[in-house]
């Protein structure tokens, strides 16, 4: 068989499995997926859900500087304060699956201003002081509601 033989097998066998993806993916989507939701934390803004929780595993949404008590932004608030109820913010929803800031394996941080890394890190800190997650953190254009910081995480349910 020439090398124009595999490659014609395996793209029937490529456009085969591909047929079948969506199948396996709707199913997937549907088995063992909760959503998490706490009134103690920021209602979501548009449509998604605080957290989701597939095994063990929990994705936790975005979460950026707003007052969950009144669901307004701290936009005018310092890098610092926002930073604190970002934060505060994610151990709500862990909260409402039972878990605590212990349980974060990973955390991504967009700042609006990578320039504020610094006072951003100095309270993060205080929130993660044993075996803190891996973290990426990245400077972005801009943040829902004026912001300057938002926090996603993931965190594992032993």
């Amino acid at each position: 068989m020439t090398g124009h033989g595999i490659f014609r097998l395996t793209a029937a066998v490529l456009i085969g499995l591909a047929a079948s993806v969506p199948l396996v993916t709707a199913a997937a989507q549907d088995a063992g997926k909760t959503v998490i939701l706490t009134p103690n934390a920021p209602k979501p803004i548009g449509p998604y859900s605080q957290a989701i929780q597939v095994g063990r595993t929990v994705y936790l949404s975005g979460q950026i500087a707003i007052d969950p008590k009144t669901n307004q932004p701290m936009a005018n608030a310092s890098i610092e304060d926002q930073t604190r109820q970002a934060l505060e913010n994610l151990k709500a929803v862990l909260g409402g699956d039972g878990l605590t800031m212990d349980n974060i394996v990973s955390t991504t941080v967009f700042l609006k201003d990578l320039n504020e890394f610094g006072k951003m890190n100095e309270v993060y800190a205080t929130f993660f002081k044993d075996k803190p997650p891996a973290r990426a953190t990245v400077e972005v254009a801009g943040l829902p509601r004026g912001v300057k910081i938002e926090v996603s995480a993931i965190a594992f349910q032993p």
